[in-house]
């Protein structure tokens, strides 16, 4: 892990750089986000209920990051170099260079050591919200959904602040990109027919109207 002066010297690095007329960076975007008024009309279907429990849960039991059948790069690689600029990778897919900016920060980052991949609904959140009670299968296929806005790739330590905290506690430090946040948090959970806590809704509610 590089030191914080030198994370600090590569947004430096790379902000000279845009300054100075390179290609700007690919802003992170997952597929499939909703629209704000399919958003709303989401969340309104989403059951309100409790806060399940943490009993039994393990990060293990959402297997990830897996190679999909048919392919060589697995799902952490995948999505590296979705959400990057000019990705160099390797003959094991690893991204040996490129260009990453953090939708939730705001920052840019030339090392994919310095990039996390996000799960939007932490395991955790969707094991609280209904998760626990699915097979190993459908958690293996949450935690490397590729087909929603569930992936992102952001900047590692403000992934590690978020940790699996839902919208009520933890927003992304961009205020700018809140609606974003709110509409692919929105449109992962009615995909995985997850409940929400009113708090979360009440969160949710307020990122969206500010859309």
């Amino acid at each position: 892990m590089m030191s914080k002066v030198n994370r600090i010297i590569g947004v430096s690095v790379a902000t000279v750089a845009l300054a100075v007329g390179f290609v700007s960076p690919a802003l992170a975007t997952p597929p499939n986000i909703p629209s704000t008024t399919t958003a709303k009309s989401e969340l309104a279907s989403l059951t309100v209920a409790s806060e399940g429990s943490m009993t039994g849960y393990s990060r293990d039991k959402f297997p990830h990051w897996i190679t999909p059948s048919g392919t060589t790069c697995n799902t952490r690689e995948t999505v590296l170099k979705r959400d990057g600029t000019n990705v160099v990778t390797d003959s094991s897919c690893a991204a040996t260079s490129g260009r990453w900016f953090s939708p939730y920060d705001g920052a840019t980052w030339t090392a994919a050591s310095d990039v996390d991949i996000d799960h939007v609904v932490a395991l955790a959140e969707a094991w609280r919200s209904g998760a626990s009670s699915w097979t190993t299968s459908r958690r293996q296929a949450f935690a490397n959904d590729l087909s929603g806005p569930q992936l992102i790739a952001v900047t590692d330590n403000v992934n590690q602040a978020k940790g699996d905290q839902d919208p009520a506690s933890w927003k992304p430090p961009l205020t700018s990109y809140y609606c974003t946040y709110a509409k692919m948090w929105v449109r992962t959970k009615k995909n995985w027919g997850l409940t929400l806590q009113s708090s979360e809704k009440t969160a949710l509610t307020g990122m969206l109207n500010a859309c």
